[in-house]
Order: C-alpha cells, then structure tokens, then sequence
C-alpha cells in the first residue's frame, strides 16, 4: 500500500504522456516528420516525473483544468444538438466523452497533488 501511495501522484502525468504519444502516433501515420512538434507537449509532464516543480505543476493543472473544461462545454453543446455534426463527427464525439472525463479528472488530480503534497 505504500509503494501505491508513493507511484499514485504521477498517474496523470503519465495519462497525459500517453495520450501525447497516442496523438504523435496517429498524426504521424498521416503526416510524417511534421507530427514531432507533438512530442514538445509532453515535456513538461516528463519534467513533472523525473524533477517534480511546484509551480510548474500547478500551471499544469489550472491551464488543463480550463482546456477541459472548455471540452465539457463543446460536449455538451454537441449531446444537445445545439451544434449539428455528421454521423461520424458524432461518433467520435461519444468515444471523446470519455476522453474528455478522463482530461478533466487527470487535471483535478494535478491540481490536488500541487495543493495537497509536496513534491
């Protein structure tokens, strides 16, 4: 239980790496070389992990918390039918609410781990 206790406060630095890397390896399917300016995002999530900065991961969580929350926003708009979108768009839209819980939870997560413990 300890070891948990200790490895839990990086699950969404690595959440976020992950989707980082899941994001180059589609558009880099597509797009090629121009996809690796992607990775650039990751950085500060790898930062956070290796040498842990306060401030730095406070940022990271309120400047999350606002990207998901605006992508709770578009959600909404879309499961409302207040903006219409083709089949597909709407398809993906079901599997991205997930996606987009997960972002917000990931971030409040930060966002606790900056306030709660330090680093």
């Amino acid at each position: 239980m300890k070891m948990i206790s200790k490895y839990s406060k990086f699950i969404p630095y690595l959440y976020f790496i992950a989707i980082i890397a899941y994001w180059f390896t589609i558009v880099n399917k597509s797009e090629g070389i121009s996809a690796y300016p992607i990775l650039l995002f990751a950085i500060p999530f790898l930062w956070q992990v290796i040498k842990p900065n306060r401030k730095l991961n406070f940022t990271l969580g309120i400047t999350f918390v606002c990207l998901s929350s605006y992508l709770i926003l578009a959600y909404l708009f879309d499961a409302f039918n207040i903006v219409t979108l083709t089949n597909s768009a709407k398809q993906f839209i079901i599997y991205g609410g997930f996606f987009v819980m997960a972002n917000f939870i990931m971030a409040l997560w930060i966002i606790r781990n900056s306030l709660k413990r330090s680093f």
